[in-house]
């Protein structure tokens, strides 16, 4: 037997072997997301790097120095800086120097020292209205830390640069639209701070360990959001609706109860009062199906709120055809009757603001072919 094909055969049983290790352990799937409004430097490198051709070619000096060190997929990944294992924690897990990539070699380029980031421009102390991309929606809570007075941006970014506690945390915010152009939102105040400084973002899912870390490069001048430093024009964000974060949420190194009351939900009542009740039916449910491995599957459904008046409360029937049965769900409560599962909101996601959304998670077995039910969606 010749040494191609040889190797043929190694490389088809290492194949299936792959294969057959997801198909075992398919794992849950990853959230996706990224500070977008101020940028984080992965997202507003992208945006500085994106050509006609589809092709990552930054101008940003810092951008090109990211690109040369790890070249460009970690832009088109921009959503992707991650520690599966994370559990909200920072000091003392995500080591000094790469706070940016959140220890992750791939992002290893954005951890460069350097006054030539993209920046975006703030004022100290003014209400904000922030926008987190939801890429990959999942619920969980939001920190937001800030470097002290005096820092550096020429020198390497350690946790002794950073305050010791956030600024601003966020527990379960809502969201406005679906990926790829939806975010999660709400409206606090930045800090009392003057020049050059970097917010860092920390989200903490509430289903999983999974936390992602991300690096806005900013600058306290008077400025209202504009962004400089990237070759092109940012993405239009619908205004959406705002919502202000109470005092109080749960530390970023604690991972609370999903049953337990939100202690820092944004507040429901920022938003405007519904003039007369919603109509019974007015939310609609779509399902996608983030994994699958065998006869399991598992599914995300958005709930979105397409009137004009705030819902509170809501619930979605999936009759299925092919014997599929609901272990565990997540986001939501649910029962199963035959071949109906009923989900219901949870405390924290019962009301869905005027063209607003939320999301759920499920997992489930099937016989035959996994074709998809048919989804009600009803409000009282």
């Amino acid at each position: 037997m010749n040494r191609l094909k040889v190797a043929a055969i190694a490389a088809t049983a290492a194949l299936a072997a792959g294969v057959a290790t997801m198909l075992i352990n398919p794992g849950p799937a990853a959230a996706h997301g990224a500070l977008l409004t101020p940028g984080s430097r992965t997202y507003l490198c992208y945006v500085d790097g994106k050509s006609s051709t589809g092709e990552i070619k930054p101008t940003n000096p810092a951008c090109q120095n990211a690109a040369t060190v790890g070249g460009t997929q970690p832009f088109y990944d921009w959503f992707g800086v991650l520690r599966s294992d994370g559990a909200g924690r920072t000091r003392g897990f995500i080591p000094d120097g790469a706070l940016c990539s959140g220890g992750f070699t791939k992002y290893a380029g954005f951890d460069a020292p350097r006054s030539d980031w993209p920046l975006t421009h703030l004022t100290s102390g003014a209400n904000h209205n922030w926008r987190y991309s939801n890429w990959a929606a999942h619920p969980g809570w939001f920190y937001l830390y800030i470097t002290k007075d005096g820092y550096n941006p020429n020198q390497a970014l350690t946790w002794a640069d950073m305050e010791e506690q956030p600024f601003l945390s966020v527990d379960h915010p809502p969201m406005s639209g679906p990926a790829p152009d939806g975010y999660y939102y709400w409206s606090g105040n930045l800090p009392v701070k003057t020049g050059r400084h970097v917010i860092y973002s920390v989200w903490k899912r509430s289903d999983s360990t999974e936390t992602f870390y991300g690096c806005s490069d900013v600058v306290f001048d008077g400025g209202n959001g504009q962004v400089t430093g990237i070759n092109n024009p940012l993405p239009s964000q619908s205004p959406g609706p705002s919502a202000s974060p109470s005092a109080g949420s749960p530390s970023p190194s604690a991972s609370p109860s999903r049953s337990a009351s939100p202690s820092a939900s944004p507040s429901r009542s920022a938003s405007p009062a519904p003039s007369s009740p919603a109509p019974t039916g007015a939310c609609t449910a779509t399902l996608a199906v983030t994994n699958s491995w065998g006869n399991g599957f598992q599914g995300e459904v958005t709930v979105r709120n397409p009137g004009t008046a705030q819902l509170n409360g809501w619930t979605v029937k999936a009759t299925f055809a092919n014997g599929q049965v609901v272990s565990q769900s997540w986001s939501s409560t649910y029962t199963q009757s035959g071949a109906v599962a009923t989900f219901k909101n949870v405390s924290w996601n019962a009301a869905i603001p005027a063209a607003g959304s939320t999301a759920f998670g499920f997992l489930a077995s099937h016989t035959g072919t996994n074709n998809p039910p048919t989804l009600t969606c009803t409000s009282p």
